[in-house]
C-alpha cells in the first residue's frame, strides 16, 4: 500500500512531490517524506507522521527546494509507524532511497552490515539496502553499478528509487514484484508507482519489467534487464486525464464510484457486442480457436476478484458445460496443481500488479495450461503484457479501497467470457442473443438500483447498531454474499462472515 514518486527537472521539483504523493493517498499509508538534492547537490530530508498535509507543513516551515527528488508514503510493515520508520531512508554521504515491498532476507544482510560498522536508525527492511548501495559504492562504482549489484543480493519484492549527493544529476530505480513507471517529459523526467500520480505532468509512460534497473536524467533513461544488458521499453500514451482522480460533487470516491457503475459497464460491454451477437473483436482473433479446445477452465484471483471469478464458476459450467474451478492466487503459488488437458488458465485483477497472481500467472506458464486470459482494469499493467488473452474492463481509476464499479465490470467480462464459451461449445444463435441481451440490459438494471437511493439508505439505518453480521446466499449470491460481507468490514469495521445457505445449520446459527 506504499507509494512512491520521484522527479528529475530544471524547476523545483518539490510541489510534484508533494501532489504526487496526495494522489497516492488513496492507497493507505501512516507516514510520509521527501528527499531532494538542491541546486548545490545536497541532500535535504523531511519525514513527518500521519497525512501528506503534516509533511506539507514541515516543508513550509523548513523550506526545502531542489530540481532532484524522491518521496514517499509508507504502510508499516517492519517497524511501528514513526518518523525514524518513515521514508526516504538514508546513508552515508548523502545516499537516499525510497522502497515498496519486503525483503525477505533483511536480517541476515542487516548483520554483515553491522559487522561492517554500519549503525542502524530504523527498524525497517528499506535501511538494509541503504547502507549495502553504500557499501558498494565505497568501492568506487557508479551508483548504476552500485544498485545493480545490491538487487542481486535482496530476496523478495521490491520497487526502489535512489539519489546522492556523490551522483546528484539521476534517478536509478529497480523492480522485482513490485510496479515501477517512468514519466517521460521534455528535459524532465519522473518516477512512480503509479501513474495517476504523475497524470499532471505527462501521459508518456514506461513501465518497468521484472528485474529490470533503470538510470534516469533529465534527458535520458537507459534500461537494463535482468542479465544485465541494454533493453528497450515500449512507451504507453495513456488516456487517462489528470481530473480521473478528482472526487468531484460526492463526499468520497467510494460513492462516486458506486454512481459510475452504469457507464463502466456499459464501457466493458460497448463494441464487444452487437444486435444480440459476441464481436470478434471483445477477446480478439485468436481467442476463437483457444476458446474452441478449451475443456475446462481455471480461474486464479484474490480478494474481491475471488468473488467474481466464483460467479463465474456456475455460469461457465451451467451454460458452456464445462468444469471450472476457482482458487485464490496464494494458495495456488503453494500447490502442484493437477492441469487436465486444454485448459484454460484466466487471471481477474483490477490493477494488473497483483504479487499473488501474478505469480501465479508465471507458475501457470510451466505447468501446461492451454492459454492465459487476463481480466483486467490497466492496460499497462504486468498482468496484461504476461498474458496471451486480454480482455480490459474499462473501468477506469478506482481509488476507493472497497472496490466496486471494479467488481461489477468484472463481472461483465465475465459474462462476456460465459458468452464466448457457450458459443465455441454448441450455443444457439438465440441462446448467445438472450445472454447477450441481458448483458446489455444491465447498465439501465444499476441505474433503476441506484435510484432507490434513499431506501438504501433507510435500510442501511438497521446496520448502524450491529456488531457482527452474517450473509448467506445459494448458487451465484453466494459469492456475492462473500462480497458483502467483505463490503461490510472494509467500510464500517463491522465483523461480517458469509455462508453458504445450507451451511447455516453447521455451526453458523450457534451465534444468532
Amino acid at each position: 500500500m506504499c507509494g512512491i514518486v520521484g522527479a528529475i527537472a530544471q524547476r523545483d521539483i518539490v510541489p510534484i512531490l508533494i501532489e504526487g504523493l496526495r494522489r497516492l493517498e488513496y492507497r493507505g499509508y501512516d507516514s510520509a517524506g521527501v528527499a531532494v538534492l538542491n541546486g548545490s547537490g545536497a541532500l535535504k530530508r523531511v519525514r513527518t507522521v500521519g497525512k501528506v498535509q503534516r509533511l506539507q507543513d514541515a516543508i513550509d516551515a523548513s523550506p526545502t527546494h531542489g530540481p532532484i527528488g524522491i518521496a514517499h508514503t509508507r504502510w508499516a510493515t517492519h517497524g511501528v509507524p514513526s518518523e525514524r520508520n518513515a521514508h526516504p531512508h538514508i546513508s552515508a554521504d548523502g545516499l537516499a532511497i525510497v522502497h515498496n515491498g519486503i525483503i525477505e532476507n533483511h536480517e541476515a544482510l542487516r548483520a554483515e552490515l553491522q559487522a561492517a560498522g554500519y549503525a542502524f536508525t530504523s527498524d525497517t527492511d528499506t535501511e538494509v539496502i541503504a547502507h549495502r548501495i553504500h557499501h558498494h559504492l565505497k568501492s568506487g562504482v557508479t551508483l548504476l553499478a552500485a544498485v545493480g549489484t545490491t538487487v542481486k543480493e535482496l530476496e523478495g519484492a521490491y520497487a526502489l528509487a535512489v539519489v546522492s549527493e556523490a551522483d546528484p544529476e539521476r534517478i536509478i530505480l529497480a523492480r522485482e514484484g513490485c510496479p515501477v513507471v517512468i514519466g517521460l517529459g521534455d528535459g524532465e523526467n519522473f518516477v512512480a508507482s503509479d501513474i495517476a500520480a504523475l497524470l499532471p505532468q505527462t501521459r508518456s509512460f514506461v513501465f518497468l519489467e521484472e528485474g529490470d534497473v533503470a538510470e534516469v536524467t533529465r534527458s535520458s533513461v537507459h534500461i537494463t534487464d535482468r542479465s544485465g544488458s541494454a533493453v528497450e521499453r515500449k512507451v504507453h500514451q495513456s488516456e487517462l486525464s489528470a481530473d480521473a482522480a478528482d472526487k468531484g460533487q460526492y463526499a468520497h470516491f467510494m460513492l462516486k464510484e458506486i454512481h459510475e457503475q452504469p457507464r463502466a459497464v456499459a464501457d466493458t460491454l460497448q463494441e464487444r457486442v452487437a444486435n444480440g451477437r459476441l464481436l470478434e473483436a471483445a477477446f480478439g482473433p485468436a481467442a476463437t480457436e483457444i476458446f474452441r479446445r478449451t475443456e475446462a477452465v481455471h480461474i486464479i484471483a484474490c480478494g474481491t476478484s475471488f468473488h467474481a471469478g466464483s460467479v463465474a464458476r456456475y455460469l461457465i459450467e451451467q451454460l458452456a458445460n464445462l468444469p471450472c474451478s476457482v482458487e485464490i492466487a496464494s494458495e495456488f503459488r503453494y500447490r502442484s496443481p493437477v492441469v487436465p488437458r486444454n485448459t484454460l488458465f484466466v487471471t481477474i485483477s483490477q490493477s494488473g500488479e497483483t504479487a499473488d497472481t501474478l505469480a501465479a500467472l508465471r507458475l501457470a506458464k510451466q505447468a501446461g495450461y492451454l492459454s492465459s486470459l487476463a481480466i483486467c482494469n490497466v492496460p499497462e499493467s504486468s498482468l496484461v503484457r504476461e498474458s496471451e488473452l486480454v480482455m480490459l474492463t474499462r473501468a477506469g481509476p478506482e481509488i476507493g479501497v472497497a472496490s466496486t464499479k471494479a467488481f461489477t465490470t468484472q463481472l461483465a467480462a465475465l459474462g462476456l467470457l460465459v458468452v464466448a464459451l457457450a458459443k465455441s461449445h454448441g450455443a444457439t444463435a438465440e441462446q448467445e442473443k438472450t445472454l447477450v441481451t441481458r448483458l446489455v440490459e444491465l447498465p439501465g438494471m444499476i441505474e433503476k438500483t441506484l435510484a432507490l437511493d434513499s431506501v438504501i439508505r433507510e435500510l442501511a439505518q438497521r446496520f448502524v447498531p450491529k456488531h457482527h453480521a452474517l450473509f448467506l446466499g445459494r448458487g451465484t449470491m453466494y459469492p456475492i454474499a462473500m462480497e458483502g460481507a467483505l463490503k461490510l468490514k472494509e467500510i464500517s469495521y463491522i465483523h461480517a462472515e458469509a455462508y453458504a445457505a445450507g451451511e447455516l445449520k453447521h455451526g453458523p446459527l450457534a451465534l444468532v
